[in-house]
């Protein structure tokens, strides 16, 4: 399934996403799996002097597919580079689902579309909603390891889709 363009959905607005316990009243049937499988990586017993954070300076929705990759390239570098000498938090839930009124082009379709009646959208995908200034990562290291772990956290700058800074 191809991806639509991450600029879809970086937009944050409260979608109408009517859930009911009723199947025929609500608009959205069914919601699909996040694909970030883990939240807490790496040696989650011992304290840290440290904590290194990836901070959003947009508010803007990050979508699970981007929070997963980021999570695999920060978590890659630190494991190479600290072993299980660190901390690693994903601090944001995809929580949002993201949906998609496809339309039909071409002869014939205004008779095969439903058009905007309806046109609540299927669920494609889930977000999570991200304020400015909000952590998106969280990395506690001691004080040795803070330029490894804001190394690692630069990598991850370049898989989400707004400007961030390493504070």
């Amino acid at each position: 399934m191809a991806l639509r363009k991450a600029k879809c959905y970086r937009k944050v607005v409260r979608a109408y996403t009517r859930k009911s316990k009723f199947r025929a009243k609500a608009f959205i049937k069914t919601i699909p799996n996040s694909k970030v499988v883990k939240y807490d990586l790496g040696n989650t017993k011992k304290q840290f002097e440290k904590e290194v954070n990836l901070i959003s300076k947009d508010k803007v929705q990050i979508r699970h597919n981007a929070l997963e990759s980021a999570r695999m390239v920060v978590n890659r570098r630190l494991n190479q580079s600290l072993g299980n000498n660190y901390h690693f938090k994903l601090r944001v839930y995809p929580h949002h689902i993201l949906r998609e009124n496809k339309a039909l082009t071409g002869a014939g379709a205004d008779r095969m579309s439903s058009g905007m009646k309806q046109s609540f959208g299927t669920p494609i995908g889930l977000a999570a909603q991200v304020k400015i200034g909000q952590p998106i990562i969280s990395v506690y290291v001691d004080s040795k390891d803070v330029n490894t772990a804001r190394e690692a956290l630069r990598y991850a700058i370049h898989r989400l889709p707004c400007k961030c800074a390493i504070i």
